[in-house]
């Protein structure tokens, strides 16, 4: 398992929400969509998570080093199952 951290969140226009969560070096993330209702009427986002490697992908290259900063940051504040 790895751990990867929240660092970026994107509303679309059909009630979506995609949450992108990187590893710290910012290199690797693992995305998941979920219904915006999803988010009321659930346990909340939370601040990281494990996920298996084979569920992770490589990140833009122009995305790696605000990735990296974002997790890094939120690692240091925050436990994973907190919820942000």
């Amino acid at each position: 398992m790895t751990e990867v951290w929240l660092v970026d969140r994107q509303f679309d226009s059909k009630g979506l929400v995609r949450l992108t969560y990187a590893t710290e070096d910012g290199e690797r993330v693992h995305t998941k969509e979920l219904a915006e209702q999803r988010l009321v009427t659930g346990d909340g986002v939370t601040a990281g998570r494990d996920v298996e490697e084979h569920a992770l992908g490589e990140t833009d290259p122009a995305d790696v080093e605000r990735f990296a900063t974002e997790a890094s940051r939120m690692a240091a504040d925050h436990d994973l199952d907190d919820t942000v």
